[in-house]
Order: C-alpha cells, then structure tokens, then sequence
C-alpha cells in the first residue's frame, strides 16, 4: 500500500472530539485533520509528536487532511489510521501471503453476518467452509515488545468476539486478525488491564474455536505492508483490580503509565 501523493510532515497539536486532531505542518501551516480512529490512541497523542497527514482527493471533503502517521518514542511510526488495516490484510490475502487465509476463491468486504452486523471479510471456496474474518488495528505496546489490544474499553469489540464464536458453533470458520501498525512489536496480548471483559471474550472465542492470528506491518511515509506473523497469547499479563490487588473485581484499572 503506497501513500499517493505524498504524505505532509507536520506536528501534533492536540486530538479531540475523537475525530479531529489539530496539527501544524513543517511549512507553518495550521490544519485540522480528520482522526480516523475511534479509540484513546494511548501511546500515540502526545502534543508536539511528529505525524504525517494526506490530503484527500476530493475538494468537497469536510476536512481536506487525514492523520495517517505518529512517531512515538524508540523512535518508532505508528500507523493510527484503523481504516488501512483492512486494506492492508486484504492486500495481503489476494498476494496469498497470509498462509491460514490463502487459496479462497472469493473475498468479500463488509458482508452483512447472519448474526447481525457486518463482517469486515468473507472468504469462500466451493467444498470449503465459509470464513468470516474480523480485523483489529493495533497501535498500542508496551516496552516489552508486546502489542496490545484494546486500548480503551470496547463493549463492540467484545460483541465481535461473541459473533465469532457462534459463527463457529454454527459450523463455519471465524478468524480474527490483528493488524499491528508499529514495527517494535514481537507478539500480541489483550490488554486486560484496560479491558478485563474483552481479555475474557478472547480466551473463550479461542475455546470455541476462533482462531487468533497476528501479523505486523512495515511503516514508512512512503509505504505500508504486511512483513511478518506474530505470536499470540489470549492469556495476557496478570488482571489486576482497580485497588491493585490480584483476583478480585473486575474492572477496569488504568494502565501503568511506566509501561508505554
């Protein structure tokens, strides 16, 4: 996936409003960017970061620019647009390079699920079980090498988790795949810290029979792609309660802020 034309270099003044982020290109310039990303961007939205922006096509647009890139500590550039990881794993899936995916005849994006909502892929092949594969960006890690995932709270994703494992009741193939938009990542875990619930959900759709994929993605302002699988584990790090203790409630507890 190439960015055409290419992408401006600017800094980061504030995100808000979840959609919007102010930002001042290298030129002076001041903008506001379209934020194409419906989570807390942990990690990614400290005023003053590098970011890169593309200027839509369309002069009708509502806001000409769209937040693509954020570099982070390491330095490392972190791709927050949620919208290329479904390009990217469907690019990679008509290359045939995600093996688990590889050899359907069709692939279908955003098919309405029997169960309700839409799947963001279905993959079919005659004589083959149909494959509904749901897909997560990931832009969250810590300073272990770990990504995680969700980096806010997420009753929808969970719901996601319940739609594939019935889908896997039901007979059919279900995978989910994240889509790790950072290159200082060596293996995914549920962020059960943040969403205790969602860690949950993940452990009993492998149970079920989901299967959990991983793949991460070389970043650059000139070009993103698949370059490599990722262990995952569904277990995480050890839930802690919101008083700290070990076991107890299950709510959420903020993130150590020592761990991004």
């Amino acid at each position: 996936m190439h960015f055409s034309p290419t992408l401006r270099q600017g800094s980061l003044i504030r995100r808000y409003k979840r959609f919007l982020a102010d930002i001042v290109l290298d030129d002076g310039e001041c903008i506001t960017a379209h934020c194409p990303n419906t989570g807390s961007m942990l990690g990614c939205r400290a005023p003053g970061s590098r970011v890169w922006v593309s200027r839509a096509s369309n002069p009708a647009r509502k806001l000409a620019w769209t937040w693509e890139l954020v570099e982070v500590a390491g330095p490392t550039l972190v791709g927050i647009h949620t919208g290329r990881a479904n390009g990217l794993v469907a690019e990679a899936i008509r290359a045939g390079e995600i093996e688990p995916l590889s050899g359907y005849d069709s692939l279908r994006a955003e098919v309405p699920h029997p169960l309700g909502g839409r799947a963001d892929f279905l993959l079919t092949d005659p004589g083959r079980k149909p494959c509904w594969v749901e897909v997560k960006s990931v832009t969250l890690a810590d300073r272990r090498g770990n990504g995680l995932f969700p980096d806010a709270v997420s009753a929808r994703a969970v719901r996601h988790l319940e739609t594939l494992a019935a889908t896997v009741r039901g007979g059919e193939r279900a995978v989910l795949l994240f889509c790790v938009q950072r290159e200082d990542v060596d293996r995914v875990l549920p962020a059960d810290r943040i969403d205790p619930a969602y860690a949950r959900a993940l452990a009993e759709a492998q149970a079920a029979g989901v299967e959990i994929l991983a793949w991460r993605a070389r970043v650059s302002p000139e070009r993103l792609y698949l370059e490599r699988q990722l262990a995952v584990s569904v277990h995480g790090m050890e839930p802690r309660t919101a008083s700290g203790t070990r076991n107890g409630a299950s709510r959420p507890v903020p993130p150590d802020p020592g761990m991004f």
